[in-house]
């Protein structure tokens, strides 16, 4: 070993500098750049101009930074360059795993070209050698992930910044062909437009936790299960109480969109109630509305989690418009204000899709207790529960109680 002008040490193998068999980094970059199209396979699909260029470049520049280090030289301005190099690959989406593998890939090269002429005598030197390696790893690899997730934390954000720009023109009836040719992103030929209200996850109210973190961690769990459901086709205006999601029409049928609220639903640990208009771009701004309404409506019934859509809905929807109709049902569920359990009873049947099971679970009483109860709102309010006729009156008055003028 001895010692450069510098502060760190120069290390030998058998009195020459370690550095030796890597001193003709041009050739050696070329060489290395073919064993990367070659063995890591994600390479290959780059462009032949980012391997011709960008690729050869930094593979020169990781060997130009190793003989330094080996020679006792520590130069700074080539992790910059590395930097600078990770900052692009990150917002072209080259893949961080590849970039880390074709790294250890050349320094294994390089390592093999290092130690091959290495006797036994070489040991101490070789040792130290292989610190300095993993030493020179550590910087690199830490250098190049640190400027990959800056850049790509700033890609996201712009992204985020788009669609949250181009989401609020389609709710806001403003024209969005610029603006979608700005954020790359095509305008669909119709949406789902979805009203979604998230409710308080179980820990939000719990006094040993901070509410306010929990809340924005359920929010982000459900934003990422819409990312990697939908990619970038779903549009979002959420906060951690509900919000507005525009997915086009032709992603997802029936079936698939309430798979789609279940699955958000698991994600965000919480039951999430939505509800479903469909429209074409420029009516995107009444559908929200209408979707909105209706989920209120549906928070209104104390309906059980899920889906609900307009089709689905029509009548109760239309039995919230003002009016002396509305009135007139409202009314019909006043004998049943001195006798809160059997109106919660009530509540919780429909609610429940008529399930007399469930009701009696939710309530905590034996399902003979729901039939009594329901026999008994027949017999006060002279609408039967167990008739269609009946139970139709009795659902639209629910729906019509909830919107009475004080």
């Amino acid at each position: 070993m001895t010692v450069d002008s510098g502060a760190r040490p120069s290390l030998t193998l058998s009195g020459r500098p370690m550095s030796s068999p890597l001193q003709d980094v041009r050739s050696l970059s070329r060489q290395m750049v073919g064993h990367f199209v070659e063995n890591v396979i994600p390479c290959g699909t780059l462009p032949g101009d980012a391997i011709s260029g960008d690729v050869t470049t930094i593979t020169r520049v990781c060997l130009e930074f190793a003989v330094s280090m080996l020679d006792g030289r520590d130069i700074p301005a080539k992790l910059q360059r590395l930097q600078d190099a990770a900052a692009g690959w990150a917002r072209e989406g080259v893949p961080i795993d590849t970039i880390h593998h074709s790294i250890h890939e050349g320094f294994k090269i390089g390592l093999d070209l290092v130690v091959s002429n290495a006797t036994t005598k070489d040991y101490g030197n070789l040792v130290d050698g292989a610190k300095m390696v993993v030493e020179m790893l550590d910087q690199i690899t830490s250098a190049i992930s640190v400027a990959y997730v800056r850049e790509l934390r700033a890609v996201v954000s712009e992204h985020h910044t788009a669609v949250h720009t181009l989401t609020s023109a389609l709710l806001g009836g403003h024209s969005t062909s610029t603006m979608a040719r700005e954020c790359g992103i095509a305008i669909a030929a119709s949406y789902a437009v979805i009203a979604v209200a998230l409710p308080q996850h179980r820990d939000e109210r719990n006094p040993a936790v901070d509410g306010q973190v929990v809340a924005r961690r359920k929010l982000r769990r459900l934003q990422a299960e819409l990312a990697t459901r939908c990619g970038s086709s779903a549009l979002s205006l959420l906060s951690v109480d509900g919000g507005t999601i525009l997915i086009p029409s032709v992603t997802f049928d029936k079936a698939q969109l309430e798979a789609l609220i279940t699955e958000l639903s698991r994600a965000a640990q919480v039951g999430i109630t939505a509800t479903m208009v469909e429209a074409p771009p420029e009516q995107i701004p009444n559908a929200a509305d209408q979707a909105h309404e209706l989920l209120d409506m549906v928070q209104r019934l104390q309906a059980v989690a899920g889906l609900y859509r307009f089709d689905e809905l029509a009548l109760e929807y239309q039995l919230t418009r003002p009016g002396p109709g509305r009135e007139y049902l409202g009314s019909l569920l006043d004998p049943l204000d001195e006798y809160p359990e059997l109106l919660e009873t009530l509540q919780r049947h429909i609610a429940n899709n008529l399930n007399r099971q469930r009701t009696a679970r939710v309530l905590h009483v034996h399902t003979n207790t729901v039939d009594y109860r329901l026999k008994r709102i027949g017999q006060l309010t002279g609408f039967d529960p167990s008739q269609p006729s009946g139970l139709w009156y009795l659902r639209s008055a629910l729906v019509a109680r909830t919107y009475r003028t004080p």
